[in-house]
Protein backbone atom coordinates (compact mmCIF):
# COMPACT_ATOMS: atom_id res chain seq x y z
CA UNK A 1 0.00 0.00 0.00
CA UNK A 2 1.14 3.23 -0.78
CA UNK A 3 1.71 5.63 2.71
CA UNK A 4 4.01 8.29 1.44
CA UNK A 5 5.28 10.38 -1.10
CA UNK A 6 3.33 12.62 -3.27
CA UNK A 7 0.06 11.41 -2.96
CA UNK A 8 -0.18 11.80 1.14
CA UNK A 9 2.12 14.83 0.56
CA UNK A 10 -1.13 15.93 -1.89
CA UNK A 11 -3.68 14.69 0.88
CA UNK A 12 -1.94 16.90 3.44
CA UNK A 13 -0.55 19.87 1.75
CA UNK A 14 -3.82 22.17 2.47
CA UNK A 15 -3.39 21.57 6.50
CA UNK A 16 -0.96 23.96 6.40
CA UNK A 17 1.34 22.52 8.84
CA UNK A 18 4.74 23.91 9.90
CA UNK A 19 7.93 21.30 9.44
CA UNK A 20 8.60 21.49 12.99
CA UNK A 21 5.52 21.12 14.36
CA UNK A 22 5.03 17.85 16.01
CA UNK A 23 1.31 16.60 15.48
CA UNK A 24 0.64 12.70 16.94
CA UNK A 25 -2.34 10.97 15.21
CA UNK A 26 -3.47 7.45 15.84
CA UNK A 27 -2.31 4.89 12.84
CA UNK A 28 -3.67 1.30 12.76
CA UNK A 29 -2.37 -1.38 11.71
CA UNK A 30 -4.33 -3.04 8.38
CA UNK A 31 -5.50 -5.78 10.42
CA UNK A 32 -7.07 -2.67 12.79
CA UNK A 33 -8.86 -1.09 10.00
CA UNK A 34 -10.39 -4.46 8.60
CA UNK A 35 -12.06 -5.07 11.81
CA UNK A 36 -12.81 -1.23 12.03
CA UNK A 37 -14.26 -1.47 8.14
CA UNK A 38 -15.87 -4.69 9.33
CA UNK A 39 -18.05 -2.80 12.09
CA UNK A 40 -19.43 -0.35 9.56
CA UNK A 41 -20.41 -3.07 7.07
CA UNK A 42 -17.71 -2.38 4.75
CA UNK A 43 -16.30 -5.80 2.86
CA UNK A 44 -12.93 -7.20 3.95
CA UNK A 45 -11.69 -10.48 3.72
CA UNK A 46 -11.63 -12.71 6.69
CA UNK A 47 -8.48 -12.37 8.12
CA UNK A 48 -6.30 -13.85 10.89
CA UNK A 49 -3.77 -12.30 13.34
CA UNK A 50 -0.39 -14.45 14.39
CA UNK A 51 2.28 -14.26 16.09
CA UNK A 52 4.02 -17.54 15.53
CA UNK A 53 4.71 -20.10 12.20
CA UNK A 54 3.23 -22.73 13.64
CA UNK A 55 -0.31 -20.94 14.43
CA UNK A 56 0.52 -19.14 10.31
CA UNK A 57 0.85 -22.93 9.43
CA UNK A 58 -2.72 -23.90 10.93
CA UNK A 59 -4.39 -21.14 9.25
CA UNK A 60 -3.54 -21.98 6.39
CA UNK A 61 -4.81 -25.93 6.71
CA UNK A 62 -7.77 -24.14 7.53
CA UNK A 63 -8.68 -21.32 4.84
CA UNK A 64 -6.80 -22.58 2.12
CA UNK A 65 -4.43 -21.29 -0.59
CA UNK A 66 -3.69 -19.56 -2.15
CA UNK A 67 -3.22 -17.27 0.85
CA UNK A 68 -1.36 -14.43 1.64
CA UNK A 69 1.17 -13.04 4.78
CA UNK A 70 1.22 -9.64 5.37
CA UNK A 71 3.85 -8.01 7.75
CA UNK A 72 1.85 -5.73 10.28
CA UNK A 73 3.95 -2.47 10.36
CA UNK A 74 3.57 0.93 10.43
CA UNK A 75 5.15 1.29 6.89
CA UNK A 76 4.05 0.97 3.01
CA UNK A 77 6.17 -0.96 0.57
CA UNK A 78 5.85 -4.07 2.29
CA UNK A 79 5.21 -5.92 -1.05
CA UNK A 80 8.11 -4.31 -2.29
CA UNK A 81 10.23 -4.89 0.92
CA UNK A 82 13.21 -7.19 2.01
CA UNK A 83 13.44 -9.33 5.58
CA UNK A 84 16.24 -9.61 7.26
CA UNK A 85 16.16 -13.00 7.17
CA UNK A 86 16.03 -13.68 3.54
CA UNK A 87 15.98 -11.04 1.44
CA UNK A 88 12.43 -11.75 0.56
CA UNK A 89 9.12 -9.63 0.42
CA UNK A 90 7.45 -8.56 3.18
CA UNK A 91 4.03 -9.53 2.05
CA UNK A 92 3.88 -13.30 0.42
CA UNK A 93 1.68 -15.32 -1.18
CA UNK A 94 1.82 -19.06 0.00
CA UNK A 95 0.26 -22.78 -1.15
CA UNK A 96 0.38 -25.13 1.45
CA UNK A 97 0.55 -24.95 4.93
CA UNK A 98 4.38 -26.07 5.04
CA UNK A 99 5.04 -23.14 2.91
CA UNK A 100 3.35 -20.69 5.38
CA UNK A 101 5.59 -22.36 8.30
CA UNK A 102 8.51 -21.28 6.10
CA UNK A 103 7.60 -17.95 5.22
CA UNK A 104 6.07 -16.99 8.62
CA UNK A 105 9.59 -18.30 9.93
CA UNK A 106 11.40 -15.90 7.99
CA UNK A 107 9.20 -12.79 9.13
CA UNK A 108 7.76 -13.21 12.32
CA UNK A 109 11.12 -11.55 14.62
CA UNK A 110 12.77 -10.31 12.09
CA UNK A 111 12.87 -7.09 10.75
CA UNK A 112 11.33 -5.45 7.40
CA UNK A 113 12.94 -2.56 5.51
CA UNK A 114 10.94 -0.68 2.59
CA UNK A 115 11.16 2.83 1.29
CA UNK A 116 9.27 4.60 4.17
CA UNK A 117 10.85 2.36 7.18
CA UNK A 118 14.60 3.38 9.05
CA UNK A 119 17.43 2.15 7.22
CA UNK A 120 17.90 -0.83 10.02
CA UNK A 121 14.22 -1.63 9.14
CA UNK A 122 11.20 -2.58 11.31
CA UNK A 123 10.53 -5.56 13.48
CA UNK A 124 7.82 -8.20 12.43
CA UNK A 125 5.68 -8.99 15.47
CA UNK A 126 2.39 -9.87 13.64
CA UNK A 127 1.29 -11.29 10.48
CA UNK A 128 -2.37 -10.61 9.07
CA UNK A 129 -3.60 -13.97 7.21
CA UNK A 130 -6.26 -13.92 4.57
CA UNK A 131 -7.37 -15.86 1.18
CA UNK A 132 -5.80 -14.45 -1.66
CA UNK A 133 -8.07 -12.45 -3.74
CA UNK A 134 -8.75 -12.49 -7.41
CA UNK A 135 -9.01 -8.77 -8.67
CA UNK A 136 -10.46 -7.28 -11.97
CA UNK A 137 -9.47 -3.94 -11.47
CA UNK A 138 -7.79 -1.98 -8.47
CA UNK A 139 -9.21 1.35 -7.11
CA UNK A 140 -8.44 4.37 -4.71
CA UNK A 141 -10.41 5.71 -2.30
CA UNK A 142 -9.82 8.09 0.21
CA UNK A 143 -11.49 10.74 2.69
CA UNK A 144 -9.33 13.62 4.44
CA UNK A 145 -9.74 17.16 5.45
CA UNK A 146 -8.87 19.98 2.60
CA UNK A 147 -8.07 22.92 5.06
CA UNK A 148 -7.88 25.35 2.38
CA UNK A 149 -11.70 24.65 1.21
CA UNK A 150 -12.93 23.91 4.62
CA UNK A 151 -14.51 21.16 4.18
CA UNK A 152 -13.81 17.38 3.60
CA UNK A 153 -12.86 15.52 0.14
CA UNK A 154 -13.59 12.20 -1.12
CA UNK A 155 -10.66 11.11 -3.49
CA UNK A 156 -11.17 8.42 -5.53
CA UNK A 157 -8.59 6.84 -8.64
CA UNK A 158 -9.87 4.26 -11.13
CA UNK A 159 -5.96 3.23 -11.33
CA UNK A 160 -5.09 2.44 -7.52
CA UNK A 161 -3.11 -0.22 -6.09
CA UNK A 162 0.99 0.05 -6.63
CA UNK A 163 0.24 2.42 -9.33
CA UNK A 164 -1.27 5.60 -7.37
CA UNK A 165 1.59 7.30 -6.73
CA UNK A 166 2.15 8.15 -10.37
CA UNK A 167 -1.44 8.71 -11.31
CA UNK A 168 -2.10 11.33 -8.86
CA UNK A 169 -3.22 13.91 -11.45
CA UNK A 170 -6.09 11.38 -11.84
CA UNK A 171 -7.78 11.37 -8.86
CA UNK A 172 -11.28 12.81 -9.05
CA UNK A 173 -12.42 14.96 -6.00
CA UNK A 174 -15.40 15.16 -4.53
CA UNK A 175 -15.88 17.81 -1.69
CA UNK A 176 -19.12 17.66 0.96
CA UNK A 177 -20.15 19.07 3.98
CA UNK A 178 -20.68 17.16 6.74
CA UNK A 179 -23.88 18.79 7.65
CA UNK A 180 -25.36 18.10 4.59
CA UNK A 181 -23.66 14.45 4.24
CA UNK A 182 -23.21 13.13 0.85
CA UNK A 183 -26.09 14.26 -1.60
CA UNK A 184 -27.89 12.39 -4.31
CA UNK A 185 -25.60 15.04 -6.90
CA UNK A 186 -22.38 13.71 -5.39
CA UNK A 187 -23.39 10.17 -6.17
CA UNK A 188 -24.61 10.98 -9.37
CA UNK A 189 -21.18 13.09 -10.33
CA UNK A 190 -19.02 10.20 -8.99
CA UNK A 191 -21.35 7.32 -11.21
CA UNK A 192 -20.29 9.78 -13.98
CA UNK A 193 -16.69 10.39 -13.95
CA UNK A 194 -15.97 7.03 -12.75
CA UNK A 195 -17.85 5.37 -15.08
CA UNK A 196 -19.46 2.55 -12.46
CA UNK A 197 -22.00 0.33 -13.84
CA UNK A 198 -25.23 0.46 -12.80
CA UNK A 199 -24.92 -2.90 -11.18
CA UNK A 200 -21.56 -1.71 -9.16
CA UNK A 201 -23.18 1.81 -8.25
CA UNK A 202 -24.99 0.42 -5.55
CA UNK A 203 -22.33 -1.47 -3.68
CA UNK A 204 -19.99 1.84 -4.09
CA UNK A 205 -22.76 4.55 -3.19
CA UNK A 206 -22.77 1.92 0.30
CA UNK A 207 -19.49 1.71 0.67
CA UNK A 208 -19.15 6.00 0.48
CA UNK A 209 -22.46 6.90 2.64
CA UNK A 210 -20.37 4.21 5.25
CA UNK A 211 -16.86 4.99 4.91
CA UNK A 212 -18.27 9.66 5.59
CA UNK A 213 -20.44 7.76 8.56
CA UNK A 214 -16.55 6.29 10.16
CA UNK A 215 -14.89 9.44 9.38
CA UNK A 216 -17.60 11.68 11.16
CA UNK A 217 -18.34 9.27 13.88
CA UNK A 218 -14.29 8.13 14.66
CA UNK A 219 -12.94 11.91 13.94
CA UNK A 220 -10.45 10.64 11.36
CA UNK A 221 -7.64 12.87 9.45
CA UNK A 222 -7.72 9.98 6.80
CA UNK A 223 -9.08 7.05 5.71
CA UNK A 224 -7.75 5.39 2.97
CA UNK A 225 -8.53 2.16 0.78
CA UNK A 226 -5.86 1.06 -1.97
CA UNK A 227 -6.66 -0.99 -3.68
CA UNK A 228 -10.56 -0.88 -3.06
CA UNK A 229 -10.71 -4.81 -5.51
CA UNK A 230 -13.54 -5.24 -7.88
CA UNK A 231 -13.52 -9.00 -8.17
CA UNK A 232 -14.27 -10.79 -11.78
CA UNK A 233 -17.66 -11.78 -10.24
CA UNK A 234 -18.71 -7.83 -9.94
CA UNK A 235 -17.90 -7.79 -5.96
CA UNK A 236 -16.14 -4.74 -3.86
CA UNK A 237 -13.57 -5.54 -1.73
CA UNK A 238 -11.11 -3.28 0.49
CA UNK A 239 -7.76 -5.24 0.79
CA UNK A 240 -5.60 -2.60 2.20
CA UNK A 241 -6.78 0.25 4.69
CA UNK A 242 -4.55 3.38 6.35
CA UNK A 243 -6.72 5.44 8.50
CA UNK A 244 -4.94 8.31 11.00
CA UNK A 245 -6.93 9.80 13.95
CA UNK A 246 -6.17 13.15 15.73
CA UNK A 247 -4.72 13.00 18.87
CA UNK A 248 -6.89 15.57 19.87
CA UNK A 249 -9.91 13.59 19.69
CA UNK A 250 -8.59 10.65 22.23
CA UNK A 251 -11.19 11.96 25.28
CA UNK A 252 -14.16 11.53 22.71
CA UNK A 253 -12.58 7.86 20.77
CA UNK A 254 -11.50 5.62 23.72
CA UNK A 255 -12.62 2.37 21.75
CA UNK A 256 -9.97 3.44 18.64
CA UNK A 257 -7.15 4.62 21.03
CA UNK A 258 -7.37 1.56 23.13
CA UNK A 259 -6.43 -0.10 19.65
CA UNK A 260 -2.87 1.91 19.80
CA UNK A 261 0.81 0.26 19.32
CA UNK A 262 3.84 1.81 19.54
CA UNK A 263 6.46 2.42 16.91
CA UNK A 264 9.56 0.85 17.63
CA UNK A 265 11.03 3.66 16.10
CA UNK A 266 9.10 6.56 18.52
CA UNK A 267 9.11 4.76 21.71
CA UNK A 268 10.46 7.62 23.29
CA UNK A 269 8.47 9.98 21.68
CA UNK A 270 5.42 7.86 23.19
CA UNK A 271 6.91 7.43 26.91
CA UNK A 272 7.93 11.42 26.77
CA UNK A 273 3.83 12.21 25.64
CA UNK A 274 2.93 10.14 28.51
CA UNK A 275 4.18 12.64 30.85
CA UNK A 276 3.29 15.77 29.27
CA UNK A 277 6.76 16.47 27.07
CA UNK A 278 7.05 16.81 23.35
CA UNK A 279 10.49 15.04 22.21
CA UNK A 280 11.64 15.01 18.53
CA UNK A 281 14.65 13.26 17.82
CA UNK A 282 17.43 14.66 16.14
CA UNK A 283 21.15 13.14 15.29
CA UNK A 284 23.58 15.27 17.67
CA UNK A 285 24.83 14.67 20.73
CA UNK A 286 23.32 17.98 23.20
CA UNK A 287 20.50 17.28 24.72
CA UNK A 288 18.11 20.01 24.90
CA UNK A 289 15.62 20.83 27.40
CA UNK A 290 13.58 23.86 26.60
CA UNK A 291 9.78 25.28 27.18
CA UNK A 292 8.11 26.36 24.17
CA UNK A 293 8.76 25.51 20.51
CA UNK A 294 10.28 28.66 19.39
CA UNK A 295 12.77 28.79 22.17
CA UNK A 296 13.38 24.92 21.06
CA UNK A 297 14.60 26.29 17.24
CA UNK A 298 16.06 28.87 18.69
CA UNK A 299 18.20 26.68 21.08
CA UNK A 300 18.86 24.70 17.68
CA UNK A 301 19.74 27.02 15.45
CA UNK A 302 22.17 28.55 18.13
CA UNK A 303 24.24 25.18 18.49
CA UNK A 304 24.08 24.66 15.22
CA UNK A 305 25.54 28.15 14.16
CA UNK A 306 28.37 27.73 16.97
CA UNK A 307 29.48 24.20 15.03
CA UNK A 308 27.61 21.87 17.23
CA UNK A 309 24.65 19.33 17.20
CA UNK A 310 21.10 18.71 19.00
CA UNK A 311 20.50 15.41 20.00
CA UNK A 312 16.92 16.24 20.51
CA UNK A 313 14.30 18.67 20.46
CA UNK A 314 12.61 18.29 24.06
CA UNK A 315 9.81 20.77 25.25
CA UNK A 316 8.46 20.91 28.23
CA UNK A 317 6.00 22.90 28.24
CA UNK A 318 4.17 25.32 30.86
CA UNK A 319 4.70 22.75 33.19
CA UNK A 320 7.92 22.46 34.81
CA UNK A 321 7.61 20.37 37.67
CA UNK A 322 10.02 18.16 39.60
CA UNK A 323 8.50 15.25 38.03
CA UNK A 324 8.10 16.29 34.41
CA UNK A 325 11.77 17.74 34.73
CA UNK A 326 13.12 14.38 35.64
CA UNK A 327 11.51 12.09 33.50
CA UNK A 328 13.40 14.55 30.72
CA UNK A 329 16.30 13.77 32.07
CA UNK A 330 15.95 10.24 32.27
CA UNK A 331 15.04 10.17 28.81
CA UNK A 332 18.28 12.39 27.89
CA UNK A 333 20.76 10.57 30.11
CA UNK A 334 19.36 7.69 28.38
CA UNK A 335 20.17 8.21 25.23
CA UNK A 336 24.01 7.22 24.72
CA UNK A 337 24.44 10.05 22.08
CA UNK A 338 23.67 12.62 24.89
CA UNK A 339 27.16 13.83 25.60
CA UNK A 340 25.63 17.01 27.68
CA UNK A 341 22.39 19.00 28.20
CA UNK A 342 21.67 21.80 27.94
CA UNK A 343 18.27 23.49 30.17
CA UNK A 344 17.19 26.72 28.36
CA UNK A 345 13.91 28.06 29.56
CA UNK A 346 12.15 31.03 29.97
CA UNK A 347 10.47 31.49 33.09
CA UNK A 348 6.82 33.41 32.20
CA UNK A 349 4.25 31.47 33.55
CA UNK A 350 6.09 29.54 35.60
CA UNK A 351 8.38 30.97 38.34
CA UNK A 352 12.54 30.38 37.51
CA UNK A 353 12.94 29.96 41.49
CA UNK A 354 10.29 26.45 41.39
CA UNK A 355 12.20 25.50 37.78
CA UNK A 356 15.55 25.96 39.71
CA UNK A 357 14.00 23.89 43.13
CA UNK A 358 12.73 21.27 40.19
CA UNK A 359 15.97 20.89 38.69
CA UNK A 360 17.48 20.09 42.19
CA UNK A 361 14.78 17.46 43.15
CA UNK A 362 15.48 15.75 39.55
CA UNK A 363 19.23 15.47 40.41
CA UNK A 364 18.67 14.36 43.87
CA UNK A 365 16.66 11.49 42.67
CA UNK A 366 18.65 10.60 39.97
CA UNK A 367 21.80 10.79 42.13
CA UNK A 368 23.33 13.64 40.47
CA UNK A 369 23.62 14.19 36.72
CA UNK A 370 26.30 11.62 34.91
CA UNK A 371 26.63 14.50 31.98
CA UNK A 372 27.54 17.76 31.88
CA UNK A 373 24.62 20.06 32.58
CA UNK A 374 24.63 23.61 31.67
CA UNK A 375 21.53 25.97 32.76
CA UNK A 376 20.22 29.32 31.90
CA UNK A 377 17.09 30.52 33.47
CA UNK A 378 15.53 34.02 32.43
CA UNK A 379 12.52 35.77 33.22
CA UNK A 380 10.18 35.71 36.86
CA UNK A 381 12.76 35.38 39.85
CA UNK A 382 15.80 34.19 37.51
CA UNK A 383 18.57 35.73 39.80
CA UNK A 384 17.29 33.72 42.51
CA UNK A 385 17.57 31.14 40.44
CA UNK A 386 20.75 30.71 38.99
CA UNK A 387 22.48 31.45 42.51
CA UNK A 388 20.31 28.68 44.57
CA UNK A 389 21.57 26.52 41.33
CA UNK A 390 25.07 27.52 41.77
CA UNK A 391 25.52 27.27 45.39
CA UNK A 392 23.95 23.52 45.33
CA UNK A 393 27.47 21.98 44.76
CA UNK A 394 25.97 20.05 41.71
CA UNK A 395 27.41 19.19 38.20
CA UNK A 396 25.87 22.52 36.95
CA UNK A 397 26.93 24.87 34.68
CA UNK A 398 25.47 28.41 35.02
CA UNK A 399 25.22 30.71 32.23
CA UNK A 400 22.78 34.00 31.98
CA UNK A 401 23.48 34.95 27.96
CA UNK A 402 21.90 32.73 25.56
CA UNK A 403 24.96 32.55 23.61
CA UNK A 404 27.33 32.24 26.08
CA UNK A 405 25.52 29.37 27.31
CA UNK A 406 25.24 28.03 23.58
CA UNK A 407 29.30 27.82 23.19
CA UNK A 408 29.52 26.39 27.06
CA UNK A 409 27.61 23.78 26.15
CA UNK A 410 29.80 22.42 22.63
CA UNK A 411 32.77 23.23 24.57
CA UNK A 412 31.99 20.76 27.36
CA UNK A 413 30.69 18.14 24.60
CA UNK A 414 33.85 18.59 22.22
CA UNK A 415 36.70 17.05 24.80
Amino acid sequence: MFRSGKLIHFLYANCRVGATQQIRRLNLLEYQSHKLLQQYDIPVPKGVVVTDANHAKSVISEIGAPSLLKSQIFAGGRGKGKMSSDGKSGVRIVEKPDEAFDNASNMLGHYLTTNQTPPEGLLVKKLYIYKAVDIAHEYYFAITLDRERYSPVILISDEGGINIESNIDKLHKFWFTLSKGITASTIAEIRSRLLFSPSEMPTIEHIIRQMVKLFEEKDAILLELNPLALTPEGKFVCLDAKFDFDNSARFRQNDIFRLEESMPELEVEYEAAKHGLVYIRLDGNIGNIVNGAGLAMATNDLINIHGGKSANFLDIGGKATAETLRKAFEILIRDPRVEGIWVNIFGGIVRCDMIADAILEAASAMGGFQVPVVVRLQGTHSEEAMQSLAESGRNLHTETEFETAAEKIIELTSS
